[in-house]
């Protein structure tokens, strides 16, 4: 039985600012069946220190963090990564930050306007070629569910989003600076003992890692607006169960910040469906040994 659901929202800013942008929905089991606190104020690596210390008090855990976890397959051979731990390993290296420092002259890490690599997506990620920009879960979940046969409630979540690449490393809701920022701490979360799905299944009794991505859990929401936060909480409190038992202290806390109520929300959800985390198996899809997936319920 879980003792423990965490939902990290992250961030990959590289100064002060992580104490304000991470944040983390964290439901404990007790006897009147769970409460949920909102945490916030935390580095990376002190994340990192705290999920590894709650991981030894409560081992049956769940942690989820809202970033990607590996990149494209065709990558991870370009660097001689024969698994993800590997390419773990070559990004806390010193790779991830060459990539993502300024003068690196690998335009297919884009985004950046007033770099040597413009703000545009390159011309070998555009139109038919698109999809080498993404990982198989990224087509799956950001792309494919809006074409003809695909699923029409993920369509509707993603619905004024634009789909974005682990490549992308600026402008307006980049994933892979913090994605990169995230794979060395990543890194040390599997070496302190946690299980990585699904590069590995969930263990009876062992600590688990998935990624999630928030747009999929809150659905379609403004949620840079306050007062569209404020009233996305309010009408689930009067409607559903798992919100209604929140504190006014947490509530508060997710209508005052984009980043809290992201994290809230996951964690609501990851309660909601926690019965499935400990079927999760690894997968048999060597692409998808490789780049993972997120993780979303029924997936």
């Amino acid at each position: 039985m879980i003792e423990r659901l965490v939902a990290v929202d992250w961030s990959g800013d590289k100064g002060p600012g992580q104490r304000k942008k991470i944040w983390a929905g964290v439901w404990t089991r007790n006897q009147m069946g769970g409460k949920v606190t909102l945490e916030t104020g935390r580095t990376r690596d002190e994340l990192v220190e705290w999920l590894v210390g709650m991981a030894r008090e409560t081992p049956r855990i769940v942690v989820s963090i809202d970033c990607c976890f590996s990149y494209p397959a065709w990558f991870l051979a370009e660097h001689g990564c024969a698994t993800v731990f590997d390419f773990w390993r070559h990004v806390a290296a010193g790779h991830g930050e060459r990539w993502l420092h300024n003068s690196c002259d690998d335009a297919r890490f884009w985004g950046r306007k007033g770099t040597m690599r413009d703000g545009k997506t390159p011309a070998e990620f555009r139109g038919e070629r698109l999809p080498r920009m993404m990982r198989r879960t990224d087509m799956e979940n950001k792309i494919e569910q809006g074409l003809e046969g695909g699923d029409p409630e993920r369509a509707a979540k993603m619905k004024g989003i634009q789909a974005k690449s682990p490549f992308q490393i600026g402008g307006a809701g980049a994933v892979g600076t913090g994605s990169l920022r995230a794979m060395p701490c990543l890194l040390r979360l599997w070496e302190s003992g946690f299980r990585v799905w699904p590069f590995e299944g969930a263990g009876d009794g062992k600590p688990l890692l998935v990624e999630m991505y928030t747009r999929l859990l809150t659905g379609a929401v403004k949620k840079s607006n306050p007062d569209a936060r404020k009233v996305y909480l309010k009408e689930r409190k009067k409607m559903d169960p798992l919100y209604a038992g929140l504190s006014r202290g947490v509530i508060a806390k997710a209508e005052g910040s984009e980043d809290g109520f992201d994290a809230l929300i996951c964690c609501i959800e990851m309660v909601r469906w926690q019965g499935e985390f400990a079927g999760l198996k690894a997968a048999g899809d060597p692409v998808l040994l490789l780049e993972g997936i997120t993780w979303r319920p029924g997936v």
